[in-house]
């Protein structure tokens, strides 16, 4: 499983922030559009149906980098557990047909986004809504490269850009 912006991608699936937590909730990207699946039950959005996606209040990462991602994955793996809260919280923003929607999603980045992945992770979503970008490019990578460790920044960069043809 890899760690690209603010998408969680396996052989099998791509996700908008984390992937399913323990209480099921999560936001899955397909070719078809995005579905999120709570408590209540699951929601779909075709991209044609959708006029906007945006992922808002994402945690930033800080100044020291790395070494500020391990301890706060650390720290919310420990706070976590003996408090019992889950990462932490996003949201997803939607313009649909119909009008607004917001969906909740969990980072995956417990230590904080870069700003430039965060910046082109938005843009690739603006991308899939406006149908110039294609989200099988990014569930073909998966299927040949979700096994591996999350690349390095520059090549997460590179592939955000590449997906989005920026």
């Amino acid at each position: 499983m890899a760690m690209i912006g603010l998408f969680w991608i396996t052989p099998d699936a791509v996700y908008v922030g984390s992937p399913p937590t323990a209480e099921g909730g999560c936001v899955l990207l397909s070719a078809d559009g995005l579905e999120a699946f709570d408590s209540d039950g699951s929601r779909r959005w075709t991209w044609q149906a959708l006029r906007s996606a945006v992922v808002e209040e994402l945690p930033t990462e800080g100044a020291n980098g790395r070494a500020t991602k391990f301890l706060g994955s650390l720290l919310s793996a420990v706070t976590g557990a003996f408090l019992g809260e889950g990462p932490p919280e996003m949201k997803l923003r939607l313009e649909t047909e119909y009008g607004p929607e917001e969906v909740r999603v969990y980072s995956a980045a417990a230590g904080g986004y870069g700003a430039e992945e965060a910046a082109l992770s938005q843009e690739l979503l603006a991308r899939f809504v406006a149908g110039t970008a294609d989200p099988r490019a990014v569930e073909e990578w998966g299927r040949e490269h979700g096994l591996e460790s999350t690349p390095k920044a520059r090549v997460r960069e590179n592939l955000l850009r590449s997906w989005a043809h920026v």
